[in-house]
């Protein structure tokens, strides 16, 4: 909205301001921030009141999570709402990429919140069917991927594959084109994103900090892979208006600073499907957009590992009869082990950061 001021600038310079993506960004990450300071109580109490008996704990959990019971659910949608609100004043419009990434933030944020209700209404742990589920979640990533990849063939040279083809960290001219099967591979990492974000999500402020971390990091690499110097001086793959998302990605920022305010232990509210499921889409669509689907595997570092410990806990029962973890995902592990919630929750954070950087060396080894 407030981009049209930079028409103004003629006539005053301070409305050059606008021009800047830095500037929009940090604007972006404040009202956000302020957006969720504000608007979160009354949020809470409202869910309070309409769920009653909160979200379901799982019977076969840590003992220790009984005593969350009662505590409101949903809490994705300040953060949806922030988010939307802040890149309705701060982001452009107009830009395919930003457009893309926000109608898989939503479609994803829309399935979450239909799997909570049937959890909060029925009072079980299981919602929405897990088949209709992600072929829902495949349609609504396929459709971005289609659009995010006809914007990148218009924007590039004739000649460039870099809209249908894969990038390799550490090669900078390694591609693999897929052609049209790139909708596929796309729309599986925005898929995989969301669903890893959600099985994260299940102590206080644990899925909350790492999706800022990898928010932030990806803020860094849209606006390098978007501007054509800084690409080309570190030799990654231009992507043309993609440097947009840089504002987008730092509004989850601010609205994650928001949302932890409520979220730290003992927690006020759980982010839920809403939320985990609709930043993790949104994190795969910039990696998409961004040509950097394999560098999110390292900076989502902790969603991977907590994915990967849910598929081989159910691959081992299902084959073996045993399992492998003391429960899965691998945070309840750590907490069967004896580790207390802040233990394994801070332990986990410090990982992403650790994670985060390795994935930004990636853009100067070439």
């Amino acid at each position: 909205m407030f981009l049209w001021l930079v028409e103004l600038s003629d006539h005053l310079q301070v409305f050059n301001l606008f021009r800047y993506i830095t500037f929009r960004a940090g604007a972006a990450l404040f009202t956000s921030a302020l957006f969720v300071f504000f608007f979160g109580p009354r949020i809470i109490d409202s869910l309070r009141v309409r769920q009653g008996k909160g979200q379901p704990i799982r019977a076969d959990g840590p003992q220790t999570h009984f005593k969350k019971a009662g505590t409101p659910t949903m809490g994705g949608l300040m953060i949806l709402a922030a988010v939307v609100a802040s890149s309705l004043l701060w982001a452009d419009l107009g830009n395919v990429y930003v457009v893309s990434c926000l109608l898989v933030m939503l479609g994803f944020g829309l399935i979450g919140f239909y799997d909570d209700y049937l959890k909060v209404t029925k009072q079980s742990t299981a919602g929405f069917s897990g088949r209709m589920r992600l072929l829902t979640e495949f349609v609504i990533a396929g459709i971005a991927v289609f659009f995010m990849m006809r914007s990148a063939a218009a924007s590039g040279p004739a000649d460039s594959t870099i809209a249908t083809s894969v990038a390799f960290p550490f090669f900078k001219d390694l591609l693999l084109n897929l052609g049209y099967f790139f909708i596929i591979f796309g729309g599986f990492v925005i898929v995989a994103a969301g669903n890893a974000v959600n099985f994260t999500d299940g102590l206080d402020g644990l899925a909350i900090v790492p999706v800022m971390i990898a928010s932030a990091s990806f803020g860094a690499i849209a606006y390098l892979a978007g501007n054509a110097v800084f690409s080309n001086y570190l030799q990654i793959n231009f992507v043309p208006g993609t440097g947009e998302l840089t504002v987008l990605v730092s509004a989850v920022v601010g609205a994650g600073l928001g949302f932890l305010w409520f979220n730290a232990p003992p927690a006020a509210i759980f982010m839920g499907d809403t939320g985990s499921l609709s930043l993790g889409g949104l994190i795969g669509s910039v990696a998409v957009a961004t040509k950097h689907e394999i560098v999110m595997a390292i900076i989502g570092g902790v969603f991977v590992m907590e994915t990967l410990s849910v598929i081989i806990q159910v691959g081992s029962f299902k084959l073996t009869g045993k399992r492998v973890f003391l429960m899965a995902p691998i945070h309840h592990h750590f907490e069967k082990k004896g580790w207390t919630e802040s233990q394994v929750v801070i332990r986990f954070w410090i990982i992403s950061v650790i994670l985060a950087l390795v994935g930004l060396a990636t853009l100067k080894i070439r």
